[in-house]
């Protein structure tokens, strides 16, 4: 199974920021000892072209040139550097190699992503491009799918996600995420599950059965696109759910086994985390690249 990973680009944060950074470097180390099925390439950096299928090219101008403003920085959570703006490019072209990998092997993924809150015209919690709404277009521009389904199973709704693809019916947009979570003010997907403080591995799952079904019965994709997210994990620090590690190994299986039996490729990233123990975070991530590799074509995989 191919993974694409971009933590050689590493944004210089100060000492004491919250975002834990150091997780992408210690999930690739952790899929590299125990799952030696997994083929590893570098993300490729994504064209200003390309990141305009999503995004506004003044925004795009703004980010890359370092001209965005104090309070447009702020709401992004990280201070600018060249090293965003290219993080921010590999991560979204990790997400489209994933999809062009898993029109082959059945599945792949993206060993970050998951950027749902960036918006068209802007960026923020933690989001600068969005690599889901970029990859379902470009691949919708290459031909190999006319309809796309964006599955957001992070905790956080993907507002971004939702208002760049609000007018679009060939990309259907759900999310189950945490009804008082981030982001506050919610935008509008084709399917929102807000989930209450506390749910737990039964209710949710109940929900995610519910979801699934009927996304099915209202459209009929030819890629999933699928965002899972460590932060719907009971010990996660932003998180308010409380499915343990064996609840979001259900959820993945779920995904993954709805389109194994349509046929229907997944690209899949990693999406939030922000555990109090980062190694339970990194361990959910792991526990997702596992279950998916069980499901990749490739032969030996």
């Amino acid at each position: 199974m191919k993974a694409y990973y971009s933590d050689r680009f590493v944004l210089p944060l100060p000492e004491g920021h919250r975002f834990p950074m150091r997780k992408y470097r210690m999930l690739r180390d952790a899929v590299a000892r125990t799952l030696p099925q997994v083929v590893f390439d570098e993300a490729p950096h994504t064209t200003d072209g390309v990141l305009a299928l999503a995004h506004h090219p003044h925004y795009i101008h703004r980010v890359v040139s370092g001209a965005l403003s104090a309070d447009e920085q702020r709401a992004i959570g990280f201070p600018w550097s060249p090293a965003m703006v290219e993080r921010s490019r590999r991560s979204s072209g990790a997400t489209i190699a994933a999809c062009r990998a898993a029109f082959v092997d059945g599945v792949a993924v993206n060993l970050a992503g998951g950027t749902h809150h960036a918006h068209a015209d802007r960026g923020e919690g933690f989001c600068v491009f969005n690599d889901a709404a970029i990859a379902a277009r470009l691949m919708q521009a290459e031909r190999r799918a006319t309809r796309v389904a964006i599955v957001d199973l992070d905790v956080h709704q993907g507002n971004g996600t939702a208002a760049i693809l609000a007018n679009d019916d060939s990309v259907f947009t759900l999310s189950l995420h945490g009804e008082n979570n981030y982001p506050f003010d919610k935008a509008r997907s084709d399917l929102d599950i807000a989930l209450p403080d506390g749910t737990d591995d039964a209710a949710y799952l109940g929900h995610l059965d519910a979801a699934i079904d009927t996304l099915f019965a209202r459209f009929d994709p030819q890629l999933i696109i699928y965002l899972a997210g460590a932060d719907p994990h009971e010990g996660d620090r932003l998180g308010r759910l409380k499915l343990s590690a064996d609840g979001l190994a259900q959820r993945d299986r779920r995904v993954l086994d709805t389109a194994r039996v349509r046929g229907l490729p997944v690209a899949i990233a990693m999406a939030g985390g922000y555990g109090r123990v980062i190694d339970d975070t990194v361990a959910i991530h792991l526990q997702t690249i596992g279950i998916a590799a069980g499901y990749c074509r490739r032969e030996g995989a």
